[in-house]
């Protein structure tokens, strides 16, 4: 690599090491210069989040637009760029009105809680190979403990509005985010089952083949049910204007409900960056390992990509009733997850087992578990890869039969209606 293209080639190691040479040079010792480092990732982390959603949300109106033939935001700024701001203008003129019998300090911390709950999600996803918030061993974890903070924030909101419909909205999509919690953990189990680590850039650096072709139930089990976790169509049940008048944050106004709005739609690019990183390779692509800085626009690329296919189910997709909804993930996601789990486990301690006692000595699988090269994960993504045509093959038999019982049932009570409704009875 020339020395004069190194800062560009991997430009956050670069950006790295110039300020802890900086603060080491005006006196900071090692531990405070890392601490000061570690401070200003972290303060970018958050503020790109934030600042982001400007773009996010333009893109999100102008892509539904496109798919329901309309134009969508083209009069403040060039391209309606500009109409986010406006509405973050107007949100701020707005007073914040509390209820005279709210409980003031829970009613307060909600939406705060709501946003820092997403921008704690990206301080264990890579950016790049070099560029991470914070690379901790149990990053998955991690994960699922911050994320937890969120459905706190929204039981607190309807909690402490003293409003029965914030309370009722609370509480169903409480129930319902609890609930798809379930499968959300089970098919995380996949991508640590297959690299042997709860890092995420161990899960990254292991996908010489993208997950999502070794385990694709996995990566659309996983997708839906962060989906239906942020509340998205068609799992908008949190809000439902049309049942109980906009649910857990009915009495925000203001900047408090724009705090919300901000944690909406940080929460649903922050799922899609998490999928890429989980099941897309993350930052991986041609030519990463002597251009660490393409892994940015590789992690971006892909992020905004399954960010649109969101935008595409919300714009297309009808709501869901609360309780087709839980039917869904109760009996159908969470048994096909744990399924597939409990599959690939078994499957990957038997080969295990045959391999130590020397019994299973076939060439193709004497790099069975290796993920150095994507040659090497073939005989392994064949054999994830029929397990999960097994359970689909078995899931769509099951669900046809259901069909066909339906069918049935609905035929023999309208059969013994029809004497009723000719009058012959």
């Amino acid at each position: 690599m020339p020395e004069a293209l190194a800062p560009i080639l991997d430009i956050a190691t670069f950006i790295r090491e110039t300020l802890l040479s900086l603060f080491e040079t005006l006196g900071a010792s090692p531990e405070l210069a890392n601490g000061l480092v570690t401070f200003i990732g972290a303060f970018l982390i958050a503020n790109f989040v934030l600042l982001i959603l400007v773009v996010n949300i333009w893109m999100e109106r102008k892509v539904m637009a496109r798919l329901q033939d309309r134009i969508g935001p083209n009069r403040v700024g060039p391209w309606g760029l500009f109409q986010t701001v406006a509405d973050l203008g107007k949100l701020l003129s707005k007073e914040i009105i509390i209820p005279s019998q709210a409980d003031l300090i829970p009613f307060l911390l909600a939406p705060l809680l709501a946003v820092m709950s997403v921008i704690g999600i990206w301080a264990v996803i890579p950016f790049a190979e070099t560029a991470i918030g914070t690379d901790v061993s149990i990053g998955v974890l991690y994960f699922m403990a911050v994320s937890s903070f969120g459905i706190m924030a929204i039981l607190m909101a309807g909690w402490s509005s003293n409003n029965k419909y914030a309370l009722l909205g609370a509480f169903r999509a409480v129930a319902m985010l609890v609930s798809y919690e379930v499968p959300i953990i089970l098919t995380l189990m996949v991508p640590v089952l297959l690299t042997g680590s709860m890092r995420m850039n161990e899960i990254v650096m292991a996908q010489n083949i993208w997950f999502i072709f070794m385990v694709p139930l996995a990566g659309i089990i996983f997708y839906i049910s962060q989906v239906a976790e942020v509340g998205r169509q068609p799992f908008d049940l949190l809000e439902a204007e049309s049942e109980i008048v906009a649910g857990y944050h009915i009495e925000y106004s203001g900047f408090a409900f724009a705090i919300f709005y901000a944690a909406e739609w940080a929460h649903g690019f922050a799922i899609c960056a998490l999928f890429v990183t989980l099941f897309l390779g993350g930052w991986q692509g041609p030519f990463v390992d002597q251009i660490p800085t393409l892994g940015f626009i590789y992690f971006l690329g892909k992020t905004f990509l399954v960010y649109i296919i969101q935008i595409w189910m919300r714009a297309t997709v009808p709501r869901l009733r609360i309780d087709q909804i839980m039917d869904f993930c109760w009996k159908l996601l969470i048994p096909v997850s744990l399924a597939l789990v409990v599959l690939i486990a078994l499957t990957e301690g038997i080969i295990t087992t045959l391999a130590e006692q020397g019994i299973l000595t076939a060439p193709f699988l004497a790099n069975y578990f290796s993920t150095a090269t994507a040659a090497d994960m073939l005989p392994r993504t064949f054999v994830l890869l029929t397990i999960n045509a097994f359970i689909t093959i078995v899931t769509l038999f099951l669900l046809a039969r259901r069909g066909r019982a339906e069918r049935e049932r609905f035929e023999a009570m309208r059969q013994s209606m029809a004497p009723i409704e000719a009058g012959t009875d």
